[in-house]
């Protein structure tokens, strides 16, 4: 048996090494996850181009990746089986984050009990059995491929690497329907999915159908990169098709692929000035004229008519014009998620937001999401798009890391096609 793991480890910007390490061991509650599949995220890209994401600094060599997805080859003990239902040849999507599990967030009161516990150990607590856990704003949260929690906390090394060992408590099995690409997916579209939960969607759907006269719910998603484009699905699963969805993005082929994949019932390019707005007076007229444009924007065919407000706006580019805008475009009553990671400091009209009582969610990751999520991706949804069609690029092995980061910092590839989402596999 191996005795050591092979790692992709980042030593400062641009700077990943293969590298060997020990064979991880086993606590009782632990597996052993061969790695499978990995998807390049947002966060993993702005550490290795500058060696921090935002604020946070890397302190010391850092495993990236954390939307992944594997086999498991060893076990803890016999516990794993009896309380989380798992064994060695389970194909699992890793839920990367550990939080404390003992705080008010991570245990309020009648909250029922977060991660995959079987269901005779779950028990019924908290709604429908479900937990009502916030444990994705554990302040003592540690999350693979962060560098968030120093110097508290050793930096918690990501998924990189060809096998690690995860508590069973936050591996969740993958049908057999679900690949090992799907599985990867599962980490981003929990995004999505506790998004869509924050902001009401189910409760919005109107009771009777369009096809009687009712209003149809009115979404509208800043960004068509991989995370804006997972809300547009999500929100068109959980309505079962009953939403109207309008994406914006300043990459008009962006657009049109998720008009084209069914991601989208209209769509918006947003248009870069050449002299940007500079006074505050000049970006929010920018942002008015960026809102009124998305309330302007056409329905496809069988639709008709212009979008009009929208009841809830996803900000998925952190991008201030873009949440400006969000505040202007949503009606009277609507809500914005806010999940954009972008500049810590804006300017908002507030007003225009507290006039019409429009409220702005935060959104941090996602807890007890991931059920929802692989439920989701087993079920054959007929409103769901096609989501392997986010996978733009694939990379094979731990040598080929570093391009496959180039790419995923990229807008198109070499033979133009776009770049939403890259895997490596292992």
């Amino acid at each position: 048996m191996a005795t050591a793991v092979k790692a992709s480890v980042l030593h400062g910007a641009r700077d990943l090494r293969v590298e060997s390490r020990p064979l991880p061991t086993l606590s009782p509650t632990d597996v052993l996850i061969s790695i499978k599949s990995t998807g390049l995220c947002g966060s993993d890209l702005h550490y290795y181009t500058h060696f921090r994401n935002g604020d946070i600094q890397v302190h010391e060599p850092l495993t990236l990746g954390h939307e992944s997805s594997g086999v498991i080859t060893a076990i803890g003990s016999s516990s794993v089986s009896s309380d989380y239902g798992l064994k060695v040849g389970d194909r699992v999507a890793l839920e990367v984050g550990q939080p404390c599990e003992a705080c008010e967030l991570c245990c309020p009161p009648e909250a029922g009990t977060p991660g995959n516990y079987s269901a005779a150990k779950r028990g019924e607590s908290g709604k429908d059995g479900e937990s009502t856990s916030r444990y994705n704003i554990c302040r003592a949260m540690r999350f693979r491929s962060s560098a968030k929690g120093w110097p508290q906390f050793s930096h918690a090394q990501g998924t990189l690497q060809e096998v690690v060992a995860h508590p069973a408590k936050w591996c969740h099995k993958l049908p057999a329907s679900v690949d090992y690409t799907l599985g990867a997916l599962a980490e981003p579209l929990a995004v999505a999915m506790h998004a869509a939960g924050r902001a009401g969607i189910p409760s919005l759907v109107p009771r009777s159908s369009p096809s009687q006269g009712a209003a149809r719910v009115k979404i509208l998603v800043f960004g068509a990169g991989a995370v804006g484009l997972l809300c547009a699905a999500v929100c068109k699963s959980i309505t079962k098709g009953d939403a109207i969805v309008v994406i914006a993005d300043i990459q008009a082929d962006r657009v049109k692929f998720a008009l084209e994949n069914g991601f989208a019932d209209a769509a918006v390019v947003v248009p870069i000035r050449v002299k940007r707005p500079e006074t505050i007076e000049e970006k929010l007229e920018y942002a008015k004229s960026v809102a009124e444009r998305a309330k302007g924007a056409e329905l496809v065919k069988g639709l008709g008519g212009q979008v009009g407000e929208v009841n809830v706006t996803f900000e998925c580019t952190g991008v201030e014009s873009c949440l400006q805008s969000s505040i202007y475009a949503t009606a009277p009553g609507g809500k914005i998620m806010i999940i954009g990671m972008g500049n810590p400091i804006q300017t908002l009209p507030i007003s225009a937001a507290s006039l019409k009582e429009v409220d702005l969610l935060g959104v941090f990751r996602y807890a007890n999401a991931y059920p929802k999520v692989i439920e989701l991706l087993a079920s054959g949804d007929p409103h769901l798009p096609d989501l392997s069609k986010l996978v733009t690029q694939r990379y094979s092995g731990l040598e080929s890391i570093p391009m496959a980061f180039d790419m995923a910092a990229r807008v198109k590839d070499d033979e133009g096609n776009l770049v939403l989402k890259v895997m490596v596999d292992m």
